[in-house]
């Protein structure tokens, strides 16, 4: 069966899908590196000669947002679950190379579709693409809170104003970046690369002066080896996190750019920040016991180094909400929602504000937590739906298919896809172990959370078992074209169909297709090839 077969029947659509759809989402783009005009452009995908951007764009753009306060206090709870310093150091590598993994693969995709993470799975998840596309929007929003929180923290200081309009003053200016759009978003992550590394650097070697005690472990047997891998999920939990971002930021380079590279920076860029910023806390966590801005504040030692942490705290939190800002105004054009990109980035970081001001209010490290995880568990299905997909597709999702293929008017419902992706986040639930709720399985294994790794296997196995259903389905529903011996016949123009005729021909209501090694029916034009398929 060909892929377009597939397509059709699995969630994507069928050749033919009206084109004109996606204009809504297109609109001014930035042409060359440094052109910082606003952004019309949507989740429609860039064409192909219209690329542009040096590939050392994915070290910077996936170093930078993480330099941020929220990675400190992660590290801080390697101390709380009962880890010394050096398991605690394993679990952060460890977990942040796992959690990396995904992005960085995903982000070998951009060149080559043009096309940013969540639109492109409109074609396995199809119209159901409407619940993990809401799920990644209500995440941005929470991300955004998240690392707000800390931000507007850091602004009521530096600016000696009430706290919400610390808040407000962050949110403006991340607000202004991802309006304007990628373009904005790269560069402020090459100009803050800088300028982070330097505070940062200050900041650490401010920590060591203090005459920090490196932590012992506390637990030991099995729940030394809860608290490790509990420790792995959270390091890891912040990596995967970016994976639903990864090719919103590659799908304005050009197709020619080397995966190698796109893959190895990016994995670069997201251990190199998380292992340091972790480690910060991990190591200064006997005097982080104020984890709030005036507490790294007062660390610093007030005065001139007091505002510098300051200043660090704001504008790493502008780097990294910029970019949840962006990927969530790309999430619910998704949706189907035919709103400008511009304003949706803006309204994602209006409804931060609330969501920050409710984290303020208290238990903001149990608060942190719970976002932390909840915000991230269900991508580990979504990664393996995709990539399934991905892997028997990959060789025709280019930009002019893509165009064709992303209307949302014949886009399939994507049954294998979503039964998969909600079983999968159903079956994870008894391995969580969060301030919510402490799964039964978590619980036995002393509070190890395994519930990422269940996820994607449970999702990938099941979506691999339930594809194959599908595309049996779809091919017992498909009319029978009219055999034709000797290389002649009529077919019903209903979908496509292979062949093995040494040069037989089927014509379809709506198309026509030959090839040397068989047949194709199709329903929107003309096709030919060596290899029997067309679309």
């Amino acid at each position: 069966m060909t892929e377009a077969k597939e397509r059709g029947g699995l969630g994507g659509s069928a050749p033919g899908a009206d084109a004109d759809e996606l204009r809504v989402y297109e609109g001014a783009r930035p042409t060359r590196t440094g052109d910082l005009t606003l952004e019309g452009q949507g989740m429609a995908p860039i064409p192909e000669n219209q690329r542009y951007g040096g590939v050392y764009r994915m070290f910077t753009v996936w170093f930078t947002p993480n330099m941020e306060l929220s990675g400190v206090f992660a590290g801080t709870l390697a101390v709380v679950f009962g880890l010394g310093f050096g398991l605690g150091l394993v679990a952060i590598v460890v977990g942040t190379i796992i959690g990396s993994l995904p992005v960085a693969i995903l982000c070998t995709w951009g060149p080559k579709t043009g096309t940013a993470q969540v639109p492109l799975a409109r074609l396995p998840f199809g119209k159901t693409i409407v619940l993990p596309g809401t799920v990644q929007w209500l995440s941005s929003i929470a991300w955004d809170a998240l690392v707000g929180l800390f931000g507007g923290q850091a602004a009521q200081l530096l600016f000696h104003v009430p706290f919400w309009l610390g808040v407000a003053i962050v949110l403006v200016l991340e607000g202004i970046v991802s309006v304007y759009g990628y373009e904005f978003v790269h560069r402020l992550q090459e100009w803050g690369a800088v300028i982070l590394i330097v505070l940062f650097l200050v900041l650490s070697v401010k920590i060591l002066q203090h005459h920090v005690v490196l932590p012992h472990n506390t637990v030991h047997g099995p729940a030394l080896v809860g608290a490790f891998v509990l420790m792995v999920t959270i390091s890891l939990s912040e990596g995967i996190s970016w994976a639903s971002y990864a090719s919103d930021y590659s799908r304005y380079m050009k197709p020619t750019t080397s995966k190698a590279a796109i893959f190895w920076l990016t994995m670069a860029g997201l251990t190199a920040s998380y292992v340091w910023i972790e480690t910060i806390g991990l190591a200064g966590a006997s005097v982080l016991s104020n984890q709030t801005a005036a507490g790294v504040r007062d660390l610093m030692g007030g005065g001139f180094l007091g505002v510098l942490a300051l200043i660090a705290i704001v504008f790493g939190a502008i780097a990294s909400n910029s970019m949840n800002d962006y990927t969530g105004s790309l999430a619910f054009q998704a949706l189907g929602a035919r709103v400008r990109r511009p304003i949706i980035a803006a309204v994602v970081a209006v409804l931060a504000f609330a969501a920050i001001l409710w984290m303020n209010a208290a238990n903001t490290s149990g608060r942190f937590e719970n976002l932390l995880l909840f915000s991230s568990y269900w991508i580990a299905p979504f990664c393996a739906i995709v990539m399934i997909d991905w892997y028997y597709n990959k060789d025709k999702y280019h930009p002019s298919f893509l165009h064709r293929a992303l209307g949302w008017t014949k886009l399939g419902n994507g049954w294998p896809a979503i039964v998969s992706f909600v079983v999968a986040f159903g079956v994870m639930v008894p391995f969580m172990n969060t301030s919510i709720i402490v799964g039964p399985v978590a619980n036995s294994l002393q509070g190890a959370d395994i519930a990422f790794y269940v996820g994607f296997v449970v999702g990938g196995a099941l979506y691999y078992v339930l594809r194959r259903i599908a595309v049996g389905q779809e091919a017992r529903r498909a009319p029978a074209p009219a055999a034709v011996v000797a290389g002649a016949g009529a077919g019903t123009g209903a979908g496509v169909a292979d062949g093995d005729g040494a040069g037989g021909q089927a014509a379809g209501a709506g198309g026509q297709a030959a090839g040397a090694g068989g047949q194709v029916t199709g329903t929107d034009g003309t096709a030919a090839g060596t290899d029997g398929r067309g679309a």
